[in-house]
């Protein structure tokens, strides 16, 4: 990182105090303005709700860029991990810092596999939620509570206990989450296996039962796999943001983990595959989408088309042209012809790629249109998108506390505010209000 003066034009002259804009430039992406110390010199706070024009912290770890459409990990294109890695080497390099070599993988993927078990008394855990109970709710839950199962390892100033912390949570986070589906249709836990890739064991703990043997299709295996690359990490979102500023605080590693999937929970990040498969329930035909596309393009309408666009890329997310391929395979493999919702998604992805309000307006089918239809076509329950999407994002939640925690210059987040409220007022007594 490097530390360059603006030009002499470019001061904050404020109340007859003058400071002098700097400029920090990383390694590659635009340079940021340091900002600092303009409270302790001039007095005055900057003003950006969503932080969209504010860098908040350091970090090496993910790179994007919304108008080329690139997405790196570490400097690794997300396709290329995507398409040549897996899931548990790419929690390596996130965590790491580099791809492993093959003594390192072994013993990742050893630490993590022999792991993936969660205390026995857990159990009693789940059993104090409603059977009804989201998913998500339950997560919250059962993540922050680790704690108290796992105490010897929430010492965060022991680089140690942080890197047991850390992969006990990417071990069991699956095993957590299988359990969470489980509990809601009323069915007995499966325990991991240890013979399983992450990927395997994931539905082999969601999908089987004890009265017959689960066969793990390849296919499905590897599209699941690419769900949980393609989810890791996405720089400094909203729930990569709170678990951060969880973390600034001291907080424990799996408190801060459960913060994050409270963040995750909201239909405009985590449940955005969720919201998906809701408006194609709503458009409920082929025969109807017509309508519904003019009621999106309407500006007076206030109907808008979940899956389409993002907020950060102004162009094709790369996370979904990874995506489409294994959702076309997956569809293939599985035959399904007959199912109004995935012909529903099918039509409208044909309708985004060739008309010209989409292309105009690059509102392209993001990552968590094809995977919607993916884990659908799975057989997931729409109330499961979100915590499959936790169980990817937990990795590069760990990777994204490790990095602050070692982080010289992070302090507890404290945002300002600009304040709209009353000025100083006196007091009133009861009888005379």
């Amino acid at each position: 990182m490097s530390n360059d003066s603006l030009s002499d034009k470019n001061k904050i002259v404020f109340n007859g105090k003058e400071m002098e804009l700097n400029t920090l430039s990383g390694t590659v992406g635009p340079s940021v303005v340091d900002i600092r110390s303009l409270y302790s010199d001039l007095g005055i706070f900057t003003y950006d709700p969503g932080y969209g024009s504010t860098g908040s912290c350091e970090s090496g770890i993910t790179f994007i860029d919304g108008e080329k459409g690139v997405l790196l990990h570490r400097g690794y294109p997300i396709d290329q991990l995507a398409e040549r890695s897996s899931f548990l080497e790419v929690a390596y390099l996130l965590l790491n810092g580099d791809l492993p070599k093959k003594p390192e993988k072994e013993e990742f993927e050893n630490a993590i596999t022999y792991h993936t078990m969660v205390h026995e008394q857990l159990i009693n855990f789940y059993r104090g939620f409603r059977r009804d109970a989201h998913p998500m709710a339950i997560m919250v839950g059962v993540v922050g509570a680790l704690s108290s199962f796992y105490p010897d390892s929430t010492n965060i100033n022991d680089p140690y206990e942080r890197l047991v912390s850390s992969r006990r949570m990417i071990a069991k986070i699956p095993t957590i989450a299988a359990m969470a589906y489980k509990y809601s249709l009323g069915q007995p836990f499966n325990y991991p296996q240890n013979d399983l890739t992450y990927a395997e064991n994931f539905l082999h703990m969601c999908f089987s039962v004890p009265a017959e043997k689960y066969k793990i299709d390849p296919i499905i295996a590897s599209a699941m796999d690419k769900i949980l690359i393609l989810h890791a990490d996405h720089e400094q979102n909203a729930s990569t943001s709170t678990v951060r500023i969880a973390g600034s605080s001291g907080a424990n590693p799996f408190a801060c983990i459960a913060a994050g999937i409270a963040s995750l929970w909201g239909p405009a990040h985590g449940g955005a595959n969720e919201a998906v498969l809701k408006m194609l329930s709503e458009i409920g035909t082929v025969d109807r989408i017509d309508e519904f596309v003019n009621k999106a393009k309407d500006k007076n309408d206030p109907f808008r088309l979940f899956g389409f666009g993002h907020r950060v890329y102004k162009n094709y997310d790369p996370r979904a042209a990874v995506m489409r391929v294994s959702c076309h395979e997956v569809l293939g493999l599985l035959g399904i012809k007959n199912d109004p919702l995935l012909e529903i998604a099918m039509e409208l992805e044909k309708i985004a790629l060739n008309d010209d309000y989409f292309i105009e307006k690059k509102l392209y089918p993001n990552v968590d249109f094809y995977s919607g239809i993916i884990l659908k076509a799975m057989g997931f329950p729409t109330d499961m998108f979100t915590v499959l999407f936790a169980v990817a994002r937990t990795v590069g939640w760990v990777a994204q506390w490790n990095e602050m925690i070692t982080d010289p210059v992070q302090r507890i987040g404290r945002p300002r505010q600009l304040y709209t409220g009353n000025t100083i007022r006196d007091f009133v007594e009861l009888k005379n209000r």
